[in-house]
């Protein structure tokens, strides 16, 4: 443990069983990350602990341990010197990290592909982590009913992604509004409702794979620079939305079932007047 190493992988770890509980020495260690994919527990039958403790304590940087059915992982004991940490592709809950004041420094968490179901949760799940600046929960089992208003996030999120989870409109309802970045692809949208709290830092909003019917107005959002709505249910995008929009320098509609129409000539007519906006036109 006291070596030279800084940065250790390991890939298909298996372990065996016999896990006993041992103090370790985490002072004057060179290790600045620890990377675990695919590890395989073979032996329940331990406290859990013994082994949760010896990581969530670690002296480093970058923590990841990936796709090996990671259940829970308890808080650090003190301030945690992690900024990077990977949970990707494991079995963890709405319990993780609630209640925890001790990632202070932690500014990229990835939580993709595991089994997260209430976003007000998430959301309070950040609300102590001070340095967070982009979150991962993709593909996961996320709602956000409209029981579930009431949501806090850290206050230095800049870039979320919440995309391929089961998420309505409603969404808009449980937002860090100092978002810049904001990645809703793949779930359940149908429209972005009026009288939304203003997410005013708002540059990039992808829209991509949802229900939507209509391009949304950039009332809520009005610094807004990149949209994507590609592969949506919109027939004829109504010509208002340039003019809520003036910000927005790229919009990107492609394979929605575009029906030619009057206000389908209209809106091409204003989006060649306004300089070309339209990614990927006539092409997708």
């Amino acid at each position: 443990w006291h070596s030279s190493i800084e940065y250790f992988s390991i890939n298909n770890l298996i372990q065996l069983g016999n896990v006993v509980s041992s103090r370790f020495d985490y002072s004057d260690t060179s290790m600045k990350a620890l990377a675990l994919n695919k590890v395989l527990v073979t032996d329940l039958f331990f406290s859990q602990d013994d082994i949760y403790n010896i990581f969530a304590n670690m002296n480093i940087e970058a923590l990841t341990i990936a796709d090996s059915e990671l259940i829970h992982m308890v808080c650090p004991s003190s301030d945690s010197p992690f900024r990077y940490v990977n949970f990707a592709k494991n079995d963890l809950t709405d319990l993780l990290f609630q209640n925890c004041d001790k990632l202070i420094q932690l500014e990229t968490f990835i939580l993709k592909r595991n089994k997260f179901e209430s976003l007000s949760k998430v959301s309070f799940m950040t609300s102590h982590m001070k340095s967070l600046r982009y979150l991962d929960v993709s593909s996961n089992l996320l709602r956000n009913s409209g029981a579930e208003k009431r949501c806090q996030w850290t206050d230095s999120l800049s870039e979320l992604d919440l995309s391929s989870n089961q998420l309505t409109e409603s969404v808009f309802e449980c937002l860090p509004v100092r978002i810049s970045k904001l990645d809703l692809q793949n779930n359940q949208i149908a429209s972005v409702p009026k009288g939304i709290a203003e997410l005013q830092s708002l540059k990039e909003l992808n829209l991509a794979s949802n229900r939507l019917a209509d391009l949304p107005g950039c009332r809520a959002f009005a610094g807004l620079e990149i949209l994507n709505v590609e592969r949506n249910l919109i027939l004829t995008p109504s010509a208002d939305f340039l003019e809520s929009c003036p910000s927005v320098k790229e919009l990107q509609a492609g394979q929605n079932p575009f029906k030619c129409s009057c206000e389908l000539q209209d809106f091409l007519r204003l989006e060649r007047w306004s300089g070309g906006k339209l990614s990927g036109w006539p092409e997708a």
